[in-house]
């Protein structure tokens, strides 16, 4: 079959020390262990394919000109403007970006119909990941499209709908006592052992290419121009990362005005697993495993994200901010945000909107910013 889209050329190296790495089979840098990333090298000025789904923006995605993308019709989710919300947290206009209307209802399906794709042009024989819950059900839904084998290791506090729709899809669950890290080792211990691949959260390099399409959306959805502030809901930490590269090659590829800044990135944890925020506070490199992780929003329940240093850089260099909100908190604001927009909002969304109201409250963020909130995920996943 041969692709509409406009393909892309592009190279793996190491986002930290720049260790070159092949297309095929990548996952961490052989160097230093950090996630690779990759780079475009074809010149494109806002080339957009005739579709409306994340292939739009395959001039600056992983696909091979004769190849057709694993989708099940994930993006183009709406941004919806609230000046209820707006007025609520204190800034002068707000948008939540509803990533639930995805397909497995998270922004999951994302990266996952990037990394399935690359993984189906690789030719393996099977794919595994570990998940707290949404990344499960897109891995599992995007395994059933491209014929391959999967395998998904699931705490067994995974939301029952998660896991409802991960055996519904036809993989093979896993239920684990325990937290996502301690899913990571079994993943990565049954890779080795089948030679599966696995699609931990920014294990392999292509995942985060299917999560930077909401930033390319976000853009063309404000008519080509950034917001002032991007809240993210973090756990792994592959949207924020993900945004945060898509503009720089925006940027890079004349799609932006040159001399486009960043937006400010918000980082919003539970305070019962916050890893990201401590280190931040610390001014440390790195993030330490956060012990005994607790919260009900479970694709906020990572101890140990792989890509804590480059969630510290994105923070650094856009004067970010961290924060956290209670289990309270949480549901607050999620039925905050339910009750003035009518999305049917994940926790991890209330728990953004509470994050960002603080920071206005702290005068970290200015009352006149123009602000977008990630909703990662539908509350129906959540409801049993």
């Amino acid at each position: 079959m041969t692709s509409p889209l406009d393909a892309a050329t592009w190279t793996l190296s190491c986002s930290s020390c720049a260790t070159s790495a092949d297309l095929d089979g990548a996952a961490l840098c052989t160097s230093c262990g950090q996630p690779l990333f990759a780079h475009y090298s074809k010149a494109t000025a806002r080339v957009l394919a005739d579709r409306w789904d994340a292939w739009r923006y395959s001039a600056l995605l992983p696909v091979l000109t004769d190849e057709a993308p694993v989708s099940l019709g994930e993006g183009m989710t709406p941004l919806i403007e609230s000046p209820t919300l707006a007025a609520a947290v204190g800034v002068r206009r707000l948008w939540i970006k509803d990533e639930g209307q995805n397909p497995t209802a998270s922004f999951k399906a994302r990266g996952m119909s990037a990394a399935v794709t690359r993984a189906r042009g690789a030719g393996v024989p099977g794919i595994v990941v570990p998940t707290a819950g949404n990344a499960g059900a897109a891995l599992a839904a995007y395994g059933a499209a491209a014929g391959l084998a999967v395998r998904v290791f699931a705490p067994a506090t995974t939301p029952r709908p998660i896991l409802d729709t991960i055996e519904a899809m036809g993989a093979t669950l896993i239920r684990i006592d325990g937290h996502i890290g301690d899913a990571g080792k079994l993943a990565v211990a049954y890779a080795a052992e089948h030679g599966y691949f696995n699609m931990a959260t920014l294990r392999e390099p292509y995942r985060v290419e299917g999560m930077k399409t909401m930033g390319f959306e976000m853009a063309e959805q404000l008519d080509w121009r950034v917001p002032d502030v991007v809240v993210y809901p973090t756990g792994g930490g592959e949207g924020t990362i993900g945004i945060w590269k898509a503009i720089e090659e925006m940027v890079a590829a004349g799609w932006l005005p040159a001399g486009t800044a960043q937006p400010r990135y918000v980082v919003a944890q539970a305070s019962g697993c916050a890893p990201i925020v401590r280190a931040f506070g610390a001014g440390a490199e790195k993030a330490e495993p956060w012990i005994d992780p607790v919260t009900y929003a479970a694709g906020l329940r990572v101890p140990s994200p792989l890509g804590d240093r480059l969630l510290l850089r994105v923070l650094r260099e856009t004067r970010g901010i961290a924060g956290s909100a209670t289990e309270l908190e949480m549901q607050e604001w999620t039925r905050r945000l339910a009750t003035a927009t009518g999305i049917d909002a994940a926790p991890e969304g209330g728990c953004a909107l509470s994050v960002l109201r603080d920071s206005v409250m702290q005068g970290t963020i200015s009352i006149n910013a123009e602000v977008v909130v990630f909703n990662t995920g539908s509350g129906a996943s959540y409801r049993t």
